[in-house]
């Protein structure tokens, strides 16, 4: 019997969210809470032992199986990036399943035909957004979309609905960042409507999201002078940013203005509404400490987490043959 374990880590974003879905810039990196899958043949579809059913089967697993023509498997879920916080688990979620699925089935399960798999599912269960997320856990490490690049960096090229993004890895310094997760959930679909509607009625609204465009430029290049303390100022000023359109709240706000303290900068990341924000800092105990004073949960993280991975295990008996070797964190949840 073949077995599968496949992971991906969880995102989150440093500049460049709500703009990045109109073609503007958009800076990602990798985080050290990651999706574990672990998919073999079965006779019916089943989650952690249970029949599958839309509660327990995202509509992102869903649709990879229906585009690769899978047959039923018994699926094994290990989620760490919470759910519905700006972190990046249906990425996550649609990364690893998909390359546990093309693997199963003998198909490529290079970065790139897996960022493009989980993309599509992604758009299809939320109907619009950017490839920045599923991109950024695809390749690990670090991101950028819709910015110069060398061409030793480009990693793919993707488009959809008019709208279209370079993907690029960047060389990211050894940071440390906290995140603070307020724990209110917040759908990214109606947030990016709410955007979309705001700018296409609204002319100082578009040109919002075009400075938050230039925002993004200046902090990568303060990134590549590993001048943390002008990328720190430029996540503060994004965060005044995107509260104008409205995508923010008191909770997040709230956790940022404790955090800045204690930082060179800090901000909301991903759709907002709710989720999560995140400070760049040099203590982030201190910054964990303002965090949970302020009703949030903290998680310490550093820069530098690898993409999908994937193992193929031939079982026989009570013998089994790692086909794809190297530690995967997916056996973890073996």
């Amino acid at each position: 019997m073949t077995t599968v374990s496949a992971s991906a880590p969880g995102k989150f974003v440093i500049l460049g969210e709500h703009a990045v879905v109109y073609g503007k810039p958009a800076l990602a990196l990798a985080i050290d809470m990651r999706f574990s899958i672990r998919v073999s043949r079965s006779d019916a579809y089943r989650v952690n032992g249970q029949p599958a059913t839309p509660y327990n089967m995202s509509s992102h697993m869903r649709y990879i199986s229906d585009r690769i023509g899978t047959t039923p498997v018994s699926v094994y879920v290990d989620g760490r990036v919470p759910s519905g916080s700006g972190l990046g688990s249906s990425a996550a979620l649609s990364n690893a399943y998909a390359a546990a699925i093309s693997a199963l089935e003998g198909l490529p399960t290079d970065k790139e035909t897996i960022a493009r798999l989980a993309y599509e599912a992604e758009y299809a269960s939320q109907g619009r957004g950017s490839p920045m997320d599923t991109s950024a856990s695809a390749n690990g490490y670090g991101i950028a979309l819709n910015v110069p690049y060398r061409e030793e960096d480009f990693l793919w090229h993707i488009e959809k609905d008019g709208n279209s993004w370079d993907v690029s890895k960047i060389e990211v310094p050894h940071m440390t960042f906290v995140i603070g997760n307020t724990g209110i959930k917040a759908a990214t679909g109606p947030l990016v409507e709410k955007v979309k509607k705001y700018t296409e009625s609204n002319t100082f609204a578009a040109g919002i999201v075009d400075e938050i465009g230039q925002v993004t430029l200046d902090g990568l290049d303060a990134m590549k002078r590993n001048d943390l303390e002008k990328l720190g100022a430029l996540m503060t000023y994004d965060h005044k940013l995107l509260s104008i359109l409205g995508v923010s709240c008191n909770e997040l706000n709230h956790m940022v203005e404790a955090a800045i303290p204690y930082s060179y900068g800090a901000k909301l990341t991903g759709s907002g509404g709710g989720g999560c924000m995140v400070a760049l800092t040099d203590r982030p105990e201190k910054v964990a400490k303002a965090i949970r004073s302020h009703g949030g949960t903290p998680y310490i993280i550093h820069t530098g987490v690898k993409g999908v991975t994937v193992k193929v295990r031939e079982h026989e008996g009570h013998r089994h043959y790692i086909k794809k070797k190297g530690r995967d964190p997916a056996e973890d949840s073996e």
